[in-house]
């Protein structure tokens, strides 16, 4: 992401915070070498952040005084299932990412609660688990402003499979997503038929979908308009922050879309400007049927309900296959039980990895 933020027009000021400065001004250099190689000039400094440490993180958030603040710390990064025995992996890349929450809850709730200590106001930007993370801490006040990601990555393809399917030019055509993220996911690899999501096509401003084969325009996905996963996808997530970040730098009340906006469960369409994001739902589908359907996406993760307390309860078919997979048994998840889980979940991965050796 810092590659492409770099390359931003005009005159900015990044910090970039991290627990091993030794690895991580190379690579910050690196990015703001070739920003400056192609006419960039931000600003860029290094500054140790342990996010494990919130009373430090919060006096750095502080100094710095940040407008924005971007968040992909997780205590488990893509392919973070690649050390355990290939069949553990297969099943666990096939899993529901909700019993995984821990782990991706964890970093991000202690960074709110540094930025709330802090005392500044930043909008904040969160590329992990967004659309389960953001409603759990909007309970208790502390959701970042909006994700990034997820559906919005699927959007680019959307619309050339659109703007195939018309033979008009792509810039002519558009699409409103309603989704989550495991729908979302699956929409790059294969059918979803049956699940639960909301589209509205357009052609030049007017509304299309009527007229349009929502199912072959999709199926289109993983076939003629496929892209490479992994950590090379990562920059797909890239460039949907990068969209993100510059919309609202530059104020350019731009419709795109995002995952857990506002903390809402769930992807929606959103209008971004300087002062954050709003939600910008097609006339064809109202508020209370989108929360219907991304908390329908929502259960297909795993996640049953998020109680009123930030509490989240696991379906039973997630929590009970976990159990078969890494043995680890979580219904419910108290936010004061997030750290003692994550933990949990590291050492039955690390456990398992160190039997295959």
């Amino acid at each position: 992401m810092l590659d492409l933020f770099l390359r931003i027009p005009g005159k900015h000021q990044f910090l970039v915070g991290g627990r091993h400065l030794d690895r991580l001004q190379p690579r910050v250099n690196l990015s703001l070498f070739s920003a400056l190689q192609l006419g960039y000039t931000p600003e860029v400094k290094c500054s140790f952040l342990d996010l494990n440490n919130i009373e430090q993180a919060a006096e750095t958030i502080a100094h710095f005084q940040p407008t924005i603040v971007v968040c992909a710390a997780t205590r488990q990064r893509l392919g973070g299932t690649q050390s355990l025995p290939p069949s553990l992996a297969t099943q666990l890349a096939h899993a529901p990412m909700g019993p995984r929450l821990p782990l991706h809850l964890s970093l991000v709730y202690k960074l709110m609660q540094a930025v709330k200590l802090s005392g500044v106001k930043p909008l904040v930007l969160n590329a992990i688990y967004p659309d389960v993370i953001h409603p759990v801490l909007q309970k208790v006040g502390l959701a970042p402003t909006t994700g990034i990601g997820d559906l919005a990555n699927n959007i680019p393809a959307i619309r050339l499979a659109l703007a195939s399917s018309l033979n008009e030019p792509f810039e002519q055509v558009d699409v409103r997503l309603v989704m989550a993220r495991a729908v979302s996911y699956r929409l790059s690899r294969a059918s979803i038929d049956g699940l639960p999501f909301h589209a509205t096509f357009l052609a030049n401003g007017e509304d299309i979908t009527l007229h349009i084969d929502t199912r072959s325009v999709f199926e289109a996905l993983p076939i003629t308009f496929q892209r490479t996963g992994g950590d090379t996808g990562l920059l797909m997530t890239a460039a949907s922050a990068m969209a993100m970040f510059k919309g609202i730098v530059q104020d350019s009340h731009e419709l795109m879309h995002a995952p857990g906006p506002r903390g809402l469960p769930g992807g929606y369409p959103v209008l971004v400007h300087n002062h954050g994001i709003e939600i910008a739902l097609p006339h064809q589908i109202s508020m209370h049927r989108a929360l219907q359907i991304n908390h329908a996406g929502l259960r297909l993760d795993g996640i049953e309900r998020i109680e009123e307390d930030g509490t989240v309860i696991f379906t039973d078919e997630a929590t009970t296959l976990y159990q078969d997979i890494l043995g680890y048994e979580c219904k419910r998840l108290p936010l004061t039980e997030v750290e003692e889980r994550a933990q949990e979940l590291q050492e039955r991965y690390t456990m398992l990895a160190h039997l295959t050796h």
